[in-house]
């Protein structure tokens, strides 16, 4: 077989809308707001029109910056705004459910809504969510944009494509220092609700739901200096069904790289199958001067060929227009979000099935946080 067989137009770039002008109003204007959310929408074409966040001063610094043209003093006057037809909300989880609960007493004009992921603090907080969205008639999407990393969306392509067979076992290792942000000491948790949730929502994008997961935390020495949490470093397996494996080692230590110690620092993921093989880096860690996400693959359908495929986006912020774009769709279509509030709930559940098996040290069953 030739190598031109192998087909790599490899479709890692998400479907934007036609209609690119729904009226979005930005709840927030920290980080992932200011600096992934605005940047790339504008880099879309779409259509943010009025911002409001817990200081005005910060808003206002954030439209200037971003261009967006209106300000308000609270997330309640924005609401009002018959021009926000789409409302995206990156608050901290526990603030969630309060700022949804105002979103839809205004369902005569806001027709979805983008909710920050953890999608509330927890999977009870998010069934609420959902609940009122719902009967609100406004469509929920979750911001799982790791979904929308260009190495994961090429892998899922190649999976589809069958270029890999059967898949046998994937896993993600993780090195990498997060900056934690002040409201995550309030929580009392760390790295598995704010960082495994990313792996573990790929790993449900990518192969399904797991029947049970065993997972075993510790805390991370330099977090716990700080605030008290207990799964600062995450290591769990996914079982499935059909024998097929998943794991991931969540590491948030990863050497006293800001002790003096030199660094070794990165995401790494591989995908063994039955016909092929995929190795992949995700290059947030790298951030903010950034590098795009990587993906090699070998295959027996082509032997003795690492194709190598490569492209100029970069997780963040370029994957965010990816997590709007389904959302915009699924309004401009009349369909369900790829990312629903709804399916989002069995991430939430395997996050919320990790802790319990941290803490009972046991396997949990996806099914039994879903009762």
């Amino acid at each position: 077989m030739a190598a031109s067989a192998i087909d790599l137009n490899l479709e890692y770039l998400p479907d934007l809308p036609r209609k690119k002008d729904y009226g979005i109003g930005c709840i927030g204007s920290g980080f992932i707001m200011r600096d992934c959310h605005l940047v790339a929408y504008n880099n879309a074409g779409f259509n943010p029109v009025a911002i409001a966040s817990r200081t005005r001063a910060n808003a206002e610094e954030t439209a200037k910056l971003r261009n967006t043209k209106k300000v308000y003093d609270s997330y309640q006057e924005l609401l009002k705004d018959p021009e926000v037809e789409v409302v995206d909300i990156a608050v901290p989880p526990n603030y969630q459910l309060e700022v949804v609960q105002e979103v839809v007493k205004h369902n005569d004009h806001v027709k979805a809504l983008l909710a920050q992921k953890p999608n509330g603090s927890n999977l009870n907080e998010a069934k609420e969510i959902v609940r009122l969205c719902e009967e609100a008639g406004i469509k929920i999407a979750v911001n799982q944009n790791m979904r929308y990393d260009q190495s994961i969306r090429a892998l899922k392509w190649i999976l589809d494509k069958g270029y890999l067979g059967e898949p046998v076992l994937a896993t993600i290792d993780m090195r990498a220092i997060p900056h934690w942000m002040p409201w995550q000491a309030e929580q009392g948790w760390c790295t598995c609700r704010i960082m495994s949730i990313h792996h573990l929502d790929c790993f449900r994008f990518l192969f399904g739901d797991p029947e049970r997961v065993f997972a075993s935390f510790r805390p991370d020495p330099r977090t716990k200096a700080k605030f008290s949490h207990e799964d600062g470093i995450c290591l769990y397996i996914l079982e499935y069904a059909n024998d097929f494996r998943a794991s991931s080692w969540d590491d948030v230590w990863a050497g006293p790289a800001r002790e003096g110690a030199e660094k070794d620092l990165g995401i790494r993921w591989r995908v063994e199958g039955t016909e092929g093989l995929a190795r992949g880096t995700i290059g947030w860690p790298d951030y903010p001067s950034g590098s795009p996400s990587t993906l090699d693959f070998t295959t027996i359908k082509q032997p003795g060929y690492w194709f190598q495929p490569r492209w100029p986006q970069m997780w963040f912020p370029d994957a965010f227009a990816g997590t709007m774009a389904q959302l915009l769709r699924a309004v401009e279509e009349g369909t369900e979000p790829e990312i629903s509030g709804r399916d989002n709930l069995k991430t939430m559940a395997l996050v919320d099935a990790a802790y319990l098996s941290a803490k009972e040290h046991r396997a949990v069953a996806l099914s039994e946080m879903l009762v």
